[in-house]
């Protein structure tokens, strides 16, 4: 039997993604593919599930599709590994047209869409909610980070979160291992993490960045739930070419602005960072983060501290994912829970979906309010000591 032969027959023996799974509407798309939202055929209809398809390489009348992506590769391979309740499960891999499509656990809503909805209603997001949404995806980056993971990208639209209140991180298209890299992880994407959410040790071109990337991130969500709008809210300079990295005057102004600026006391290695003396052309600002954070609708002091400790300059002396699980804001009233939604009136909108795609065929199905299966506990021994309500 011939190679051509023999692919002919195992592509004949494979099972089709549309006679598996009803397509029940499309729900976004993104830098490298489209998401659906799905269920499986003549099955549980209370199952359901989000099918990221890989984009093409050159789209149009004619898609053109030269390999596998590194982004497509990089996330499969994690996903495939990575088992917690605070990361969104990948159920099976397909194959189809020479287009790959990841099948991940279906969530309801995610963080972008919380926050938009409450700055709508002009309704601050509950604090048991803002609280339980960060200790889970602590929780989740805790566990990425104890497996040598780097996620890279974490931002709202980003973290999921289930009907039954439980945080799920997603997208791991630009997630990375780094125990002992072969190289500077600069080499491989000179550009990551959106740019609201880019620590500073990023924006001044740093070449040996850690995981602590990952915790400025989450300040930044931390804050942006809060008040309902980016903490640091710049404008990008845009990439002209992929081996040239702008320098971000727009964002590091405004971060600045907030939390002064850094000096060597407070970040000893900043003047080696390639981009150092790009810092010249700034006034000096004084660290109003405390005064500002007063303003907001929840003043915990134990609250302050721990965004304080997220937002810290000096990669080094940034708090990691562990010790912030075990920080005192976790003990004070309200405690979090596992239902970030428990005892709370929040009557959100399920994710929007459209019926209109030229990519995949949409099941003429009726749309209904499905029970969200029970989420297991997935929390290793190394997790906070920490009674949490519900």
């Amino acid at each position: 039997m011939s190679m051509t032969e023999y692919k002919a027959k195992r592509d004949s023996c494979r099972q089709r993604l549309q006679s598996k799974y009803d397509i029940l509407g499309f729900i976004s798309s993104g830098t490298y593919g489209r998401v659906y939202k799905a269920k499986l055929k003549d099955k549980d209809e209370s199952k359901l599930y989000a099918i990221k398809k890989f984009k093409p390489d050159k789209e149009g009348e004619q898609a053109t599709y030269t390999g596998v992506s590194q982004s497509a590769c990089r996330e499969i391979a994690l996903c495939r590994e990575l088992h917690h309740a605070n990361i969104v499960g990948l159920t099976e891999v397909l194959l189809e047209d020479k287009s790959i499509h990841m099948v991940f656990e279906y969530a309801e809503h995610d963080l972008l869409q919380i926050i938009g909805y409450h700055g709508q209603e002009r309704k601050s997001i509950p604090e048991y909610t803002i609280k339980s949404f960060l200790w889970q995806l602590l929780n989740g980056v805790a566990y990425l980070h104890a497996n040598w993971v780097m996620h890279r990208d974490l931002k709202p639209a980003n973290i999921l979160v289930t009907a039954g209140g439980v945080v799920k991180i997603g997208d791991l298209g630009l997630a990375r291992l780094f125990y002992k890299p072969l190289q500077p992880l600069f080499n491989g994407d000179k550009v990551v993490v959106t740019i609201w959410y880019r620590a500073p040790e990023l924006l001044l071109g740093s070449r040996h960045y850690t995981k602590a990337i990952d915790i400025w991130a989450i300040g930044c969500i931390f804050a942006e739930l809060i008040t309902l709008r980016p903490i640091f809210k710049g404008e990008e300079a845009k990439v002209e070419n992929k081996k040239t990295v702008p320098f971000q005057k727009s964002q590091l102004q405004k971060i600045f602005e907030i939390l002064g600026s850094p000096t060597k006391d407070r970040w000893p290695t900043v003047d080696e960072q390639p981009e150092y003396q790009g810092l010249s052309a700034f006034r000096q600002y004084p660290n109003a983060l405390r005064g500002i954070y007063q303003s907001w609708p929840y003043k915990s002091e134990q609250g302050c501290n721990l965004l304080s400790a997220m937002l810290e300059y000096d990669p080094s002396r940034r708090i990691t994912a562990d010790e912030a699980l075990n920080h005192p804001y976790f003990q004070e009233d309200p405690k979090p829970g596992w239902d970030s939604f428990a005892g709370q009136q929040m009557d959100l909108p399920l994710r929007k979906i459209t019926h209109e795609d030229k990519d995949m065929k949409i099941a003429n199905t009726v749309q209904r309010t499905h029970p969200v299966p029970t989420v297991k506990d997935e929390r290793s021994a190394k997790r906070p000591r920490i009674e949490v309500a519900g």
